[in-house]
This record gives C-alpha cells, sequence and structure tokens, in this order.
C-alpha cells in the first residue's frame, strides 16, 4: 500500500508528489512479492521535492528488489548513497538496516528498508554497489546485523576481540575495561579503568562534581582569614 507518511506540508495536487506516488505504486504492482509496504516522508532535500521515497521488504528480497531499482529503465537508482541500521529493542525484528540509493536520470532519492532479529542475515549488496562494502561492516559491528555473501565482513571502528555491539540500545555505557594504544608495545592493549569505580557516579545537576555521596557538601567551601594570634 502506497501512503504519503506523516505531515508532508505539501498539497495533493503537488506535481512531484503525485509523481512519486504513481511511481510507487507501479513498483508495487510490478513486485508484489517484494515490496510489502511504501510511502512518501517529508524532506527538506530540494531533490526531494514533494518527499522522499521509502520501500519496506523482507530480508530475503532486499538483494534482488535493490537489483531491480538499478536496472529498471525508469529508475535507474545506480548511484549508492550509504547503508545504516536502527535498534527497535522493544520490536521482535529489533533492526531496521537501510539503504540509501540515488537516481542522477531522474533526480530521486530512494529508502530501501527491512527488519531482521538478532539471528536472521541479510544479503549482501555488495553484488550491486561496491560501496556498501564498508557500511555494511558498521552495520555489522555496531549491531550484529549478518550479511551473507559479504566479501570482508569484519569489524570496521571496535577493535578486535571486543565484545558486544555499541550502538544496541541495551549495550552498557560504562564498563571496567578501557581501550588505548601503548606507543612502548606497538599495540592496543586492554586494561582495568583506574579510575575508582566510585567517582565513576556523577550528579547530573552538577556535572563535574566527582565526589562520592558521603564525601559531598552543598556548601561553598570558602577559606576564613585567620585573625591575629591564632595558630595553623
Amino acid at each position: 500500500m502506497c501512503t504519503a507518511g506523516g505531515d508532508t506540508g505539501e498539497k495533493l495536487s503537488n506535481p512531484s508528489l503525485e509523481a512519486k506516488k504513481q511511481f510507487l505504486s507501479s513498483l508495487i504492482e510490478m513486485c508484489p512479492k517484494w515490496i510489502t509496504g511504501a510511502r512518501i516522508e517529508k524532506a527538506s532535500m530540494t531533490i526531494n521535492q514533494g518527499g522522499e521515497m521509502v520501500i519496506e521488504t523482507t530480508p530475503e528480497h532486499i538483494n534482488p528488489l535493490i537489483g531491480f531499482l538499478k536496472r529498471y529503465t525508469n529508475a535507474q537508482y545506480r548511484s549508492y548513497v550509504s547503508s545504516c541500521g536502527v535498534d527497535h529493542p522493544d520490536k521482535q525484528q529489533r533492526f531496521r538496516v537501510v539503504h540509501n540509493l540515488m537516481s542522477l536520470r531522474y533526480p530521486s532519492r530512494i529508502r530501501i528498508e527491512t527488519y531482521v532479529d538478532e539471528f536472521t542475515p541479510v544479503k549482501s549488496i555488495t553484488n550491486w554497489f561496491n560501496g556498501a562494502d564498508w557500511f555494511e561492516r558498521e552495520v555489522y559491528d555496531m549491531y550484529g546485523v549478518f550479511f551473507t555473501d559479504h566479501p570482508d565482513l569484519r569489524r570496521i571502528l571496535s577493535d578486535y576481540g571486543f565484545e558486544g555491539h555499541p550502538l544496541r540500545k541495551d549495550f552498557p555505557l560504562t564498563g571496567y575495561k578501557e581501550v588505548r594504544f601503548d606507543a612502548v608495545e606497538g599495540q592496543v592493549v586492554n586494561e582495568p579503568v583506574e579510575i575508582t569505580q566510585e567517582y565513576r557516579s556523577f550528579d547530573y545537576t552538577s556535572p563535574w562534581e566527582v565526589f562520592p555521596e558521603d564525601k559531598r557538601s552543598d556548601e561553598p567551601m570558602i577559606e576564613q582569614p585567620k585573625k591575629e594570634g591564632e595558630s595553623n
């Protein structure tokens, strides 16, 4: 079903908006098994006048759908922009994988989305766009989404042996180990955090406050001038 999502701020008679609605409707008619949903979202970029087109698909159909959008004469989305991930921990299929494409022949952008859980893989689109290589590696590193048929799927931002995926919503914000480069050893080392753990609790009303609760004082510490005759 093709809908205009959200408040587009555009009149329905907008030629660009109407053209995009017709284009999405034609895609749904041609690829009914590949497209599970389509919508148009508000966008501020000039190239997206009338809104940005978004297509939802299943993990097993995302690769052939992107190949179709690249080769289809009336689409020609031959310019790869980026890929990213989003974590929705309250959903069963918590990870949203997003690919952004652009058509220079028909100046427009389109977003292809699919949802997976922690165990469902997604077929890589590097067979269509070589530029997706590092972007898919970043999604794998930050969220743990596995891409099949990827030429070199390994971490790209975190260190070798890193545990967990930093952009998951349930990833802990603090830890007990730190990673740094040791110039003497000439390699990255993992070691316990040197700062005492009790000093890691921050007072959000005063972000510079680092003292434990039992040693804090809200009263200003002002040294009183000594009177004549007083000893230290």
